[in-house]
């Protein structure tokens, strides 16, 4: 590896702000090791018009990422903690999470009691719109994809009234002034990860020692948890569900939600002190929603 640090990501505006911060952190850990962003186009960046859904959502901003560690075309894969799939390839470990920021979901456009009756709503996530036609049943929506500028600009074009995103996407963009509304994460609960970075290397590559640095025990664990419930109903992002967990006097608290084929919503809360159990509970008790509804 020598005094560099290759760092793999997307090509978007977000991922190459999230592996620059990662490159910042690392360089100002050690002194004399240079960070540089190696950028991979996935899956998703190459159909990027096309619903998550039809794409079907696992690992599609993610494989080809990992694959490039994997092949030793750079030393560690930067993810957004949300796009990562439940399963890691064989070979590969998530060994870092850094500091997290706000895992909330936001309104750009309109904020909730500013959308008419009958408004329309952009998003491409199922979480999104079960939870937000839940709280409003008269809104409709319509899907959005392409990178955040495209996303954030769509609020108040071509019928659409307002657009839902990642209160960290518009932090790590600085472009929180165009929040109109965060969305309380105890009832709108996030997708799993939403917030948090999740770093992978190689499985006993001496990178790993380096990123224990600029780790965060607490954003980890809780991570960990969450990442637990995803596997536990055995989905991804095309599935209206999602999971945030926080840490409290050295408890953990995982909340999680998911609906039903016909939109009912059902939630669990868990606690506990060891993350994979705590997010398997959750996972246990609200896992037969995916097989009900007509």
């Amino acid at each position: 590896m020598g005094a560099q640090v290759r760092l793999a990501t997307r090509g978007s505006p977000l991922a190459l702000a999230q592996a620059h911060s990662v490159s910042s952190w690392i360089e100002s850990a050690h002194r004399g090791l240079t960070a540089v962003v190696v950028v991979i186009e996935t899956t998703g960046d190459r159909l990027s018009t096309q619903p998550l859904s039809e794409l079907g959502g696992q690992g599609i901003f993610a494989k080809e990422i990992q694959r490039a560690v994997l092949d030793g075309e750079a030393d560690v894969a930067v993810h957004s903690a949300k796009d990562l799939p439940s399963e890691k390839p064989e070979g590969l470990v998530l060994c870092c999470v850094p500091e997290r920021v706000d895992p909330a979901d936001a309104l750009v456009g309109r904020s909730l009691a500013g959308l008419g009756p009958g408004a329309t709503v952009a998003t491409g996530s199922p979480r999104r719109r079960a939870l937000l036609a839940a709280m409003r049943p008269d809104l409709s929506f319509v899907e959005l994809r392409g990178n955040m500028a495209r996303r954030f600009a769509a609020a108040g074009t071509n019928g659409i009234d307002a657009v839902i995103a990642a209160v960290a996407a518009l932090e790590r963009l600085g472009q929180s002034e165009l929040l109109a509304e965060r969305l309380d994460p105890e009832v709108f609960t996030p997708q799993v990860g939403q917030g948090a970075l999740a770093i992978e290397a190689r499985l006993g590559d001496p990178v790993i020692d380096l990123l224990a640095a600029i780790d965060d025990p607490v954003a980890h664990r809780c991570l960990v948890a969450e990442r637990a419930f995803l596997t536990g109903i055995g989905a991804g992002c095309t599935v209206p569900a999602g999971a945030w967990c926080t840490e409290e006097a050295g408890a953990l608290r995982l909340r999680a939600v998911m609906a039903d084929r016909s939109g009912v919503l059902e939630r669990s809360e868990q606690t506990g002190t060891d993350p994979t159990s705590v997010g398997l509970a959750a996972a246990n008790a609200l896992a037969h929603l995916i097989h009900t509804g007509p």
